[in-house]
């Protein structure tokens, strides 16, 4: 028994020919090679840089009304873990504001003329802290450094509690702020190219003429969408291997768990993709129509993927939108395979998405396509 037919061969080689057709059509264009590569590497690696929570400086004022040793044996601990910045010294509480307002400094510590005679005492010593509250999530990484010193400061003088917590970060020891972006960019950056290429496709036929010649060959339209599935889906494997090898090699963050099922969940992720952007290459008329609904879809689904922002924060309302959002399920695996080595069995729920999503899209973008031929 033959496995595969004259009719198969004849097919798969038509579907060879297709694709080889759409790679040298992306990659012969100049702008669509500058496209595919300089985006990519651009965007990873200012994420990895730029788009960070991590203070590494954190500039502050003092105002000292105090004037004692356990002043300066306290500074002398903020200034010398690196992390604290001293900018300036008001005289008076009242030219904090001005700092503040300015942006110059991200809090300012108040010591009382008290501080030193409370502490003599044995008694508790309030300090004041004024934080700047217009970026509440660098205000509070702020205060809980300081609080992180503070509270080594009471130690050594022998006011700490019986007590302690010891903090353990699984997955990101460090608690870095990169390790938790850069592998949900290998999803995310991958759905943009690849959606846009995809919803491009047939746009890009249509502009350039050549689609009542592919019309009039032996494809059927079925062979056609297939045709321009494929290549799409090899470039945006492409850029997430790309980013990948960034993460890895560039800024140093370990590989947890199985390349070949990171690959399994992009290469069903990125069908997904392709179906989404298929259905808008049905559906537009021209390349600008395309681009248009693209970036229009483009913008919730990022937003909507726990990219930046975790789900489990957003309205309920918005919690029941993001299932129909692939991207949410692709980052979910990417950073549970990438980072907490997970297996199989624990993101085969991130799976149902994509295959519930290319079997929706694909048939459509077919059924629109047969139609609009019609």
């Amino acid at each position: 028994m033959r496995l595969i037919t004259p009719a198969l061969l004849e097919t798969l080689l038509r579907l060879l020919h297709l694709c080889r057709k759409e790679l040298v059509a992306v990659f012969m264009d100049p702008a669509s090679r500058s496209i595919l590569i300089v985006p990519p590497l651009l965007q990873a690696l200012l994420f990895g840089y730029a788009a960070t929570f991590d203070l590494n400086q954190v500039p502050y004022a003092v105002v000292d009304q105090s004037h004692g040793p356990h002043v300066r044996q306290l500074l002398d601990r903020l200034d010398g873990g690196g992390q604290f910045i001293l900018k300036a010294r008001p005289a008076t509480p009242a030219l904090t504001e001005e700092l503040i307002g300015a942006g110059e400094v991200v809090l300012v510590l108040h010591f009382p003329p008290d501080f030193e005679s409370r502490l003599a005492a044995g008694q508790a010593a309030p300090v004041m802290l004024i934080l700047d509250g217009r970026n509440s999530t660098t205000a509070g990484t702020a205060a809980a450094q300081l609080q992180a010193v503070v509270t080594d400061f009471n130690a050594r003088l022998g006011r700490a509690a019986a007590v302690q917590l010891e903090a353990r970060a699984w997955f990101n020891p460090n608690l870095e702020t990169r390790w938790n972006i850069l592998p949900g960019l290998i999803a995310s950056i991958s759905m943009m190219q690849t959606m846009m290429l995809a919803a491009l496709s047939v746009a890009r036929e249509r502009e350039q003429g050549t689609f009542d010649q592919l019309l009039v060959t032996p494809y059927t339209p079925l062979q056609i969408m297939v045709g321009k599935c494929i290549p799409s889906m090899l470039i945006g494997l492409l850029q997430a291997s790309l980013i990948l090898l960034i993460c890895r090699f560039w800024f140093g963050i370990p590989l947890q768990g199985s390349l070949g099922l990171l690959y399994l969940g992009l290469l069903c992720f990125t069908l997904a993709v392709v179906g989404i952007g298929l259905s808008i290459s049905a559906l537009s008329t021209s390349m600008q129509q395309a681009m248009l609904y693209t970036f229009v879809l483009l913008m919730p689904l990022v937003l909507l993927s726990g990219l930046s922002t975790p789900v489990r924060n957003m309205p309920e309302v918005l919690q029941w939108a993001t299932w129909i959002n692939p991207l949410r399920f692709a980052v979910d695996l990417v950073r549970r395979v990438y980072l907490e080595g997970a297996g199989l069995s624990l993101v085969a729920i991130d799976f149902l998405p994509f295959l519930v999503i290319a079997c929706l899209t694909l048939p459509l973008a077919a059924w629109m396509f047969r139609h609009r031929l019609a």
